[in-house]
């Protein structure tokens, strides 16, 4: 069996009706499609598994790696809570058009409709077009009657809170949360391995057949939690060359590491660790060996890989863990 090493994957490119060329001009990514909404960087998801794409393990799954390696890859307390399924899903997305207005279910609701995990997830803005923009939430305490009411006279978007954005900002989605990225947007995502999504409102837009897209708001209106603080938005400052959290919940920590140096790093975590390069390049060096990490890309750190050394002059990693 090969020894584990840092780990790339193919990118599984995603057209979306909203997606734009973001994700080829910007992050490299392999399509000449002008529709590319999302890159997914490492999934679990059934019939979408990543492959990977580097060193003598090239071309193996991501499942096949869980069920060959086990604690070995993801480290023991994850593997005794997800077995042989990898519990994240890492994407890049690239919104040229807003994305419908949705939300996700918890953990209960999922289990019980569709065997599935939550989606809980959060957001890292990496470019932003002038005046672009995410909604979050409401802009009013909101009932289910009044929803319903807006939701049935088509001016929902009157009461939904719209955030304008720039680099750097940062959302925490937790399930029940109405949600939509606005026009303009490349963000990275970090959620639960969950392909769930309850769409409520999608601007009455129609395909090129003209056939609009499927709205879920029969089971929408269970889920939706009407009660969620105003606490979506992360505020956070960065440290040159130390990790400073961005978001700690029961699904994911999230660090961001401003890097201008070369740095030390231990895995204390009994965790597989993630980093995604949302600004710059960095080169990883374990026993001797470099793998470089360029600029939109991501890499799976093997748990029982315990300490390695990232270097760059430049870059700015979000590190995620369990």
């Amino acid at each position: 069996m090969s020894t584990l090493y840092p780990l790339k994957f193919t990118p599984i490119l995603k057209d979306k009706i909203w997606g734009g060329n973001k994700l080829n001009k910007l992050l490299g990514k392999p399509t000449d499609s002008g529709s590319a909404g999302e890159s997914w960087e490492l999934s679990d998801v059934e019939g979408n598994t990543s492959i990977v794409a580097n060193g003598t393990l090239k071309g193996t799954s991501l499942k096949t790696l869980l069920q060959n390696h086990k604690a070995d890859l993801v480290g023991q307390k994850v593997y005794d809570q997800f077995g042989e399924k990898f519990p994240l899903l890492i994407k890049y997305i690239d919104a040229k058009q807003d994305l419908s207005v949705q939300l996700h279910p918890n953990d209960k609701l999922a289990k019980e409709r569709h065997n599935s995990f939550g989606k809980t997830e959060m957001w890292y803005v990496m470019q932003a077009d002038d005046n672009s923009n995410l909604i979050i939430d409401f802009n009013q305490p909101v009932t289910n009657d009044l929803y319903l009411k807006h939701l049935n006279d088509k001016t929902l978007p009157s009461i939904l809170n719209f955030e304008t954005v720039t680099k750097g900002d940062t959302f925490f989605i937790e399930v029940g949360r109405v949600h939509a990225i606005g026009a303009g947007v490349m963000l990275a995502e970090i959620q639960q391995t969950s392909d769930i999504t309850y769409r409520v409102y999608d601007w009455d837009r129609v395909d090129d057949q003209g056939n609009s897209r499927e709205l879920h708001n029969d089971l929408a209106i269970d889920a939706i939690d009407f009660n969620m603080p105003n606490n979506f938005k992360v505020s956070y400052e960065t440290q040159q060359n130390k990790p400073k959290n961005l978001v700690t919940c029961p699904y994911f920590t999230t660090n961001i590491i401003v890097i201008n140096s070369s740095i030390h790093k231990q895995n204390f975590h009994d965790s597989f660790m993630i980093y995604m390069a949302v600004g710059g390049d960095a080169v990883f060096e374990i026993d001797g060996k470099a793998t470089p990490l360029l600029y939109g890309e991501t890499i799976l750190i093997p748990a029982n890989i315990k300490e390695f050394r990232i270097t760059s002059t430049n870059a700015e990693l979000l590190e995620v863990y369990i």
